[in-house]
Parts: C-alpha cells; sequence; structure tokens
C-alpha cells in the first residue's frame, strides 16, 4: 500500500511471517530515472505481468524473478552512488529500497524454492514435457502460492516505481 509517492510501505511474507519495508522516499530526478528503468524491468517479468492460473511456468517464472538481480545491479552502477545516497535522516533512497526488495523479499524466496525445484526437476522422465512433470509435483501449489505472495509485494514495489517515475501504472492488474 502507497499512501503518496513519499511514503513507502511494502509488506512480504514467507512462510507465514509477515514483514514491510516502510519509510519515506522524496525521489531526486536521478532516482526518478533510475525508478523507470527498475518499473520496466519488472512489470515484463513473467511472474510480475498477470498470469491466469494453470498457465505459466514455474521454471520459467523463478528464471525470470532471478534476472531482476542483475537488472538492479545493473541500474545502480549505471546511476551512481548518488541514487544510494538518503538526503535526510531516515529518508530512503532507490539503492536502499532495490537492496531491500532483493534481499527481503527475493533472496529468501529463491533460497528456498530454487533447490527444490531443481531437485524435483531432476527426477523428470524423458516422456513428460517440463509443463506436465512441475504439475505432477508434491509442492506445485506451495510454489505457486508463495510465488503470488512475491507478486504481490513486487507489485507494491512497481506502483512506488511508477509514481517516483510520474508515469500510470502499465501493468495488468489480473482479476
Amino acid at each position: 500500500m502507497i499512501e503518496s509517492p513519499h511514503r513507502v510501505m511494502i509488506s512480504y511474507s514467507h512462510d507465514g511471517i509477515v514483514d514491510s519495508i516502510v519509510g519515506i522516499w522524496d525521489p531526486t530526478e536521478c532516482e526518478r530515472t533510475a525508478a523507470w528503468d527498475m518499473y520496466v524491468e519488472l512489470i515484463t517479468r513473467i511472474p510480475v505481468a498477470y498470469v491466469r492460473p494453470g498457465e505459466g511456468s514455474l521454471r520459467i517464472g523463478l528464471s525470470s524473478l532471478y534476472k531482476l538481480f542483475d537488472a538492479s545491479r545493473e541500474i545502480m552502477r549505471q546511476y551512481g552512488p548518488s541514487v544510494a545516497r538518503p538526503r535526510d535522516e531516515g529518508q530512503l533512497s532507490f539503492g536502499y529500497l532495490s537492496i531491500k526488495v532483493l534481499d527481503l523479499v527475493l533472496r529468501p524466496f529463491m533460497m528456498k524454492w530454487h533447490p527444490l525445484l531443481a531437485e524435483y526437476e531432476s527426477t523428470k522422465a524423458r516422456s513428460d514435457s517440463p509443463r506436465e512433470h512441475e504439475r505432477k509435483w508434491e509442492r506445485y501449489s506451495d510454489l505457486d502460492l508463495a510465488m503470488n505472495e512475491v507478486r504481490e509485494a513486487l507489485m507494491q514495489y512497481a506502483r512506488l516505481l511508477a509514481l517516483a517515475s510520474e508515469v500510470p501504472e502499465l501493468i495488468e492488474k489480473g482479476d
């Protein structure tokens, strides 16, 4: 939930524990441009764009989310240290928000689910397609639910980035 372009509240959940990234962000022009770049990266990811239940692939979703680490690093390097410096005590920066989303939302999710899915994928019979095999996994629904929780947090982040970039939301919200 974002109350204004300057108040940040990104709620996330992992394994039933709910927490949030909270603070004030008054982006500089450079941060606005970096926010636009991150917004484009974020909303074009398969698990962030709305995917109807039963469509898509867990592996493709995980791989797409993993690429956000590289995209975040690239954007922060491109815009330099100025996007990581808060201007007033207690104020957040683009760099801080980017790292917190990676460390608190994506990293725990990836560290748990990537190895579990990889281990299960190693049991695939030649006759099964990857998608058929995924759907047979006893943890399929668990990972799908966890991916939806991550999507919700990333949508909050995307809304914040859209506000900072001064653009309308460009992503479909789903049903």
